[in-house]
């Protein structure tokens, strides 16, 4: 079970990265493009009208998608802000019991918010909405990433919690002392 869980967050991780990585390419078309249009009108040529429709809002689709599915690795990897002034001046058995809470909450606001998020998808797919941009990009596509991050987010959520209930160190806080963070968080 935990290789398929470290599988699923890893395969998330390389997902927002490739949504990085094609906002980065279709950039550099509509930017290569403009630069090539120019040289070719300086030369007396006509342009060739290279442009990537709809950019703005392709690449905002894409950022958000990005974003939520980043969410589970970057959690287990302590790369999430997260003050441990307050964790780190209880004794053990109560930061234990903070950890756990926090952990519980968070899992309760990223569950209502996955179901929530899968609502709106559920309801855009069946009325068709799409974006107002050159292309009619279909919104449960965007609104239905966001919806995989933000579960995969909770069962990653879950996981550190069923670690902490059963005594285990949660990979965060692993993460966090590997990289040396003191007692200022630094």
């Amino acid at each position: 079970m935990r290789r398929a869980l470290d599988t699923l967050y890893a395969a998330a991780l390389v997902a927002s990265a490739l949504a990085l990585v094609t906002i980065a390419v279709l950039v550099f078309v509509q930017i290569g493009g403009r630069i090539l249009d120019r040289v070719i009108l300086a030369t007396g040529g006509t342009a060739l009208g290279i442009q990537v429709p709809s950019l703005a809002e392709i690449g905002g689709f894409l950022f958000v998608g990005a974003a939520f599915l980043a969410l589970p690795g970057t959690f287990r990897a302590a790369g999430h802000v997260r003050v441990t002034m307050l964790a780190r001046a209880l004794p053990p058995l109560l930061d234990r019991g903070l950890t756990v809470l926090v952990l519980a909450a968070a899992l309760g606001l990223a569950s209502f918010a996955a179901w929530h998020s899968w609502l709106q998808a559920l309801d855009s797919w069946q009325f068709n909405s799409v974006s107002f941009g050159m292309i009619p990009i279909p919104l449960w596509l965007p609104q239905g990433v966001m919806t995989v991050g933000l579960a995969i987010f909770a069962v990653a959520l879950l996981d550190e919690l069923l670690t902490a209930l059963r005594g285990g160190t949660p990979a965060f806080i692993t993460a966090e002392r590997a990289r040396g963070i003191d007692e200022a968080g630094h």
